[in-house]
């Protein structure tokens, strides 16, 4: 008797663990602890309707922003250790530059593609000497700048690449008188517009508009549209025959100056 009594007795659940429940008990207690969470929590709340917010503004890409930082040049190099034949001479009014033999006994190979280089240049007196001794070069090289061309290249593509106002203007100059510096130097450079003409598509028609004020940049030739035209007009008259095509294939707006 004493053992069918203890068998009757209801079993306690030992501690740490729950006795089995009903799933539907089980299902209303998470309804109910989610409607304890419906309020506001203290906030206070109105009915006025909600303002419009303004729509947010597309970033901007950034594609015609200058390099922020431009790489150190060989042209800057070579200057502060001594190996370029320049220097500046400033008796006088005016700054010239001093040329420690004669430009016409210079190694082109060697010399030529670093005074490109240096048209990267952005303070003094590296700026000064790079642009002015570029020039000199160009209008005494004669028959010297035709097999020194290919390594113009990738300086000149690098100078465009930095999308540098005043950089951009310099080195435009430069090509348009690199290609009058002698007889088949346009022709030659016809292969390479490719690497030159992508970035001269993207700035050829930005214009800026500042309505009635004047733009002084025009009397300084300074005009960064105007300047890539007169460019592309020039790699034309001195490109031969495939230099319109070539120039039309990577600059579809431009039209032919010759026809």
């Amino acid at each position: 008797m004493q053992q069918q009594q203890n068998t009757n007795k209801r079993i306690k659940p030992i501690q740490g663990h729950s006795p089995q429940r009903s799933p539907g008990k089980f299902s209303s207690n998470l309804l109910n602890i989610s409607n304890k969470f419906a309020g506001t929590g203290g906030m206070c709340s109105s009915l006025a309707p909600k303002k419009a917010q303004a729509p947010q503004k597309v970033p901007k890409s950034g594609i015609f922003q200058a390099l922020p930082m431009i790489e150190q040049t060989l042209f800057k190099k070579y200057y502060d250790r001594g190996d370029l034949p320049i220097a500046v001479n400033f008796s006088g009014a005016v700054r010239k530059i001093v040329w420690k033999c004669e430009p016409e006994c210079l190694d082109y190979h060697l010399y030529l593609p670093i005074f490109f280089e240096g048209l990267r240049e952005t303070e003094d007196p590296y700026k000064f000497l790079a642009v002015n001794g570029c020039e000199e070069l160009l209008q005494k090289g004669e028959t010297k700048i035709l097999s020194v061309l290919p390594q113009l290249i990738i300086p000149i593509k690098k100078a465009l690449a930095t999308k540098n106002h005043d950089i951009m203007c310099i080195t435009l100059k430069k090509i348009q008188k690199l290609v009058k510096s002698g007889q088949m130097i346009g022709e030659a450079l016809v292969p390479y517009y490719r690497q030159i003409l992508p970035v001269m598509n993207m700035y050829k028609n930005k214009r800026l508009n500042i309505g009635d004020k004047i733009d002084y940049a025009q009397r300084k030739n300074e005009n960064l549209s105007d300047l890539i035209q007169e460019t592309l007009e020039t790699l034309e008259k001195n490109g031969g025959e495939d230099a319109y095509i070539n120039i039309k294939y990577m600059i579809p707006t431009y039209e032919s100056c010759m026809f």
